[in-house]
């Protein structure tokens, strides 16, 4: 490399080095950094590691990834990018934690931010149940219901009840006048005056 015409010193490692190993400056003559990228993503990355030591705080230590693969943190395992979902704001464009990790974690923060639960408090709701949904007695509660007023848990639902009352809107009265619909007592307005009609009481 040093007998190339273009060449440029690294000040740093003294190395002499094509004008590509070299992040561009503006305010240097031939427009580019002193220190070779290599040099400077060094210094960056002991710095970064003496802030972080600094602070009290851990500090990450560089894995070696293939290519086509991902490092998770939380669980610490070499993952295909298969096994992540994607992330179109993210620098790489995946999720920062595996497909299984997210899972894992995403339950229990969905419970909590959604309804102020744990999974504790939920599985204790769904023994006071006896197992079984709320509503229909015998399929497995899997869906906390909740009133979308008020905010406040009302039981643990299976996936059919809680679509039938979210579809009836969470009104009562609604669910009244199916329940008479089905045990064979129609509901129909009477017809009071030209357009008018008087829903039965």
């Amino acid at each position: 490399m040093a007998g190339e015409p273009d060449a440029k010193e690294c000040r740093k490692c003294k190395r002499d080095l094509p004008p590509a190993s070299f992040a561009r400056d503006r305010n240097r003559r031939d427009g580019l950094q002193v220190h070779c990228r290599e040099c400077v993503a060094d210094y960056s990355a002991a710095h970064y590691r003496r802030r972080r030591e600094a602070e009290g705080k851990a500090v990450r230590e560089k894995v070696d990834v293939p290519h086509g693969h991902k490092l998770c943190r939380m669980c610490g395992e070499i993952k295909p990018w298969s096994e992540w979902h994607r992330n179109a704001t993210a620098s790489d464009g995946l999720s920062t934690r595996c497909k299984a990790c997210r899972a894992a974690k995403g339950r229990p923060d969905h419970l909590k931010r959604n309804y102020g639960l744990t999974e504790a408090e939920r599985d204790a709701m769904v023994v006071s149940q006896y197992g079984i949904c709320a509503i229909c007695l015998s399929a497995p509660p899997v869906h906390v219901d909740h009133c979308h007023k008020t905010g406040r848990v009302r039981g643990v639902l299976c996936f059919n009840c809680n679509s039938a009352i979210g579809k009836l809107r969470d009104d009562p009265d609604a669910a009244r006048r199916a329940a008479a619909y089905l045990e064979g007592n129609l509901w129909k307005p009477t017809l009071v005056a030209p357009g008018v009609y008087q829903l039965p009481s």
